[in-house]
């Protein structure tokens, strides 16, 4: 992924209060399109200008071709607010994350997060690379919002139970394991979409804890359809022991028992 500065610069007098709605505006709007990536984003007055940083998950993930339709709107809306049009400086690539995936997939896909991940929550089942959300067809209403809401409450789940929260913690993981849960159906809902608009045979991780012998959980069948046959023997990318093809799920083996 790449940091990305984001300038503005009035031309004529205006209000914090409207540069504000209107800067806000346009990140919330590239953010629901996968184009900048993360959850807050501070925005640095100096004199006239306006600016702020963002990763991105390619160098050239903020170019015009990229927007959606709400994105290119919310820049013609800038000059409501007498700012310029943004100005961007790519201040080089982030260590600390993950490369974007080159091309779109073509063989599988899945969806995957964690609470430690910033990135897409799409990755390219052959490398595990996260997929930009803006190449692909919008999922919904024009963008990827949807799912980048999914993956906000998926990781902030994840944080829960991973932190021990008590009660929480099992409410939190309920809904991150259970194929009945609310977070799981609309996820998985999502996946199919996905599916459905880049013809590409596209998954969902279960995760999963717990279970009281390595026998039995290699025994475990797909909690969705029942199916016995689903463990691989061998896990693919380190990550996943089970595969239900008729599903659309991959799993792990309960990380207790590892």
């Amino acid at each position: 992924m790449y940091l990305v500065e984001i300038r503005f610069e009035c031309f004529a007098d205006t209000t914090l209060t409207q540069v504000e709605y209107a800067i806000n505006q346009l990140v919330e709007a590239w953010r629901a399109n996968g184009q900048i990536l993360g959850k807050e984003f501070p925005v640095m007055q100096h004199d006239a200008e306006f600016r702020l940083r963002a990763l991105c998950p390619e160098e050239d993930s903020l170019h015009h071709r990229n927007h959606s339709a709400w994105a290119k709107q919310r820049i013609d809306k800038l000059a409501d607010a007498n700012l310029t049009r943004p100005r961007l400086k790519i201040l080089g690539r982030d260590i600390n994350s993950e490369a974007s995936s080159p091309v779109l997939p073509t063989n599988w896909q899945l969806i995957y997060t964690t609470y430690v991940h910033t990135c897409s929550p799409l990755r390219d089942g052959e490398t595990m690379m996260p997929v930009p959300l803006y190449k692909l067809p919008a999922t919904f209403n024009g963008d990827h919002k949807a799912l980048i809401k999914w993956q906000s409450e998926w990781q902030a789940c994840d944080e829960l139970q991973m932190a021990g929260s008590g009660a929480v913690e099992f409410a939190a993981l309920n809904e991150i394991t259970q194929v009945d849960s609310v977070l799981f159906r609309r996820g998985w809902d999502l996946r199919g979409r996905i599916e459905y608009l880049t013809k590409v045979p596209t998954y969902y991780y279960l995760y999963r804890v717990g279970g009281s012998s390595l026998e039995e959980e290699i025994a475990r069948p797909c909690p969705r359809c029942g199916n016995t046959d689903w463990y691989l023997g061998e896990c693919i990318h380190d990550l996943f022991h089970f595969v239900c093809h008729d599903c659309r799920i991959v799993s792990n083996l309960s990380w207790d028992l590892i």
